[in-house]
């Protein structure tokens, strides 16, 4: 956390008109901390700020803002300077801002930009959303294999500048093929005579670019890379995603889910920087489904209407035997989402999460069961005929909502579709329809 005292300093800064101290600001303050300050401005007066600082140092800062931000200072900017500022970002987080501007507004000004720049923009503009490489950087270093070590370091000196990592040097071959890899470490470690083609890693593992980022970053987190290399259908070396770009795709597909498991629409930015129709209509849609689902169950109610009119009692247990069934299933769901969003899992894993979702199903219905008998008969004071309808109920609702909140999301895996789409609360309206079914055949069959 930074100084609170920064921001009014700030301010009287640029009442000041003081350039010496806000460049001084901007040298002095970590990026991400000079970042943090100005998001207390009002866009002119970042643009002000930003203005006094040298090219790098300001893009430094820039790429630390929220897209949200980014993109209403750039429109305060003339073409001339953004198209500096484009060329000097990363390629990957520029890509971000560009895919936020106006298509019209993005060609005028990739004229402005250098020709190898341009190139690089516009391929990885071309690259389908939330896949590798529409994430990925081209700055990565790389090396050919019939070189020494000592001459590698050389290279490496005049490449690292430019380049975003240097931890992993990746090996090419003709046409740029991914042939091998050799860490910075290994290089230091290694005989300056020794020749590359020796002490590489022939085995490099790698991603598509076509792969989706939640796989990127799983493999990833998988074998603790740094980085992992990008390639196309030929094999060949195209970009890297690197370990700071994917604790972003991890925080932004938790949070998918997390949105998406209270039954709400992801939305493009942050809670407070996105405009109240669009938190209106993502929450909206969810609602009016989540409504119509209901009003299914309260058309199963009416179909049972003569035999609730004869037998009272039963709406006594409607609100425990809906609960039951929902909350199991819910916690199932949660459960299995996470697991998926965490792992591949094989086909052998998911029959035995499914084994195992039931098994769990049968011990809480079961306790669940034997609570709702015996409050059936104490409490409430009925025979035991009905208390048997209770407690036979609430342990198939629960073990149909267990099963259910576990397979339901694994169906949708298979299908290709995202498992959160399972959200809690359309669980529970599936099996509130379901559990109304069950509770009235039961009482039809044991009365």
């Amino acid at each position: 956390m930074y100084n609170p005292l920064l921001l009014p300093d700030l301010r009287v800064m640029l009442e000041e008109n003081d350039t010496e101290s806000l460049t001084e600001f901007c040298n002095v303050l970590h990026p991400a901390v000079a970042a943090e300050v100005l998001d207390g401005l009002p866009s002119e007066d970042i643009l002000k700020v930003l203005s006094t600082c040298e090219i790098g140092i300001r893009v430094e800062i820039f790429e630390y803002m929220d897209l949200p931000q980014q993109v209403d200072i750039v429109e305060l900017m003339g073409r001339e300077e953004l198209s500096a500022l484009i060329e000097e970002m990363s390629p990957d987080d520029r890509v971000d801002l560009l895919n936020r501007l106006d298509e019209a507004h993005v060609e005028s000004l990739l004229p402005l930009i250098a020709q190898a720049e341009r190139s690089d923009i516009r391929k990885l503009l071309s690259y389908p959303e939330d896949s590798a490489g529409a994430i990925m950087t081209t700055e990565y270093a790389s090396l050919p294999q019939d070189i020494t070590v000592g001459e590698a370091i050389q290279r490496l000196r005049q490449q690292a500048p430019n380049r975003e990592t240097i931890y992993y040097v990746y090996i090419l071959g003709d046409d740029r093929r991914l042939d091998g890899l050799v860490s910075l470490r290994e290089l230091i470690l290694a005989s300056p005579d020794a020749r590359l083609t020796d002490i590489m890693r022939r085995d490099v593992i790698s991603v598509r670019v076509e792969t989706d980022q939640e796989e990127v970053a799983q493999e990833l987190a998988r074998f603790n890379f740094i980085a992992i290399p990008v390639v196309d259908k030929q094999h060949r070396l195209v970009g890297i995603v690197t370990h700071d770009d994917v604790l972003d795709i991890v925080q932004e597909e938790a949070t998918e889910d997390a949105y998406r498991l209270g039954a709400v629409e992801p939305m493009e930015d942050s809670y407070l920087e996105s405009p109240l129709t669009e938190i209106t209509w993502k929450r909206g849609v969810w609602l009016m489904f989540l409504a119509g689902v209901a009003l299914m169950t309260a058309q199963v109610l009416q179909q049972y209407e003569e035999m609730s009119q004869a037998q009272k009692w039963m709406i006594l247990f409607l609100p425990l035997v809906l609960a039951s069934g929902g909350n199991a299933g819910s916690q199932s769901a949660t459960l299995v989402i996470r697991a998926l969003a965490l792992e591949s899992l094989t086909r052998r894993e998911n029959v035995r999460m499914s084994v195992r979702e039931l098994l769990i199903g049968l011990s809480l219905g079961g306790g669940l069961a034997l609570i709702g008998l015996i409050a059936a008969v104490t409490w409430f004071d009925l025979d035991w005929s009905h208390a048997i309808v209770v407690g036979v109920t609430v342990l198939l609702v629960v073990v149909m909502g267990t099963v259910s909140g576990a397979m339901l999301p694994l169906m949708f895996k298979k299908l290709g579709m995202d498992p959160a789409l399972m959200s809690n609360p359309l669980i529970a309206a599936l099996v509130d329809v379901l559990g109304v079914v069950i509770y009235f055949s039961v009482a039809r069959a044991v009365l």
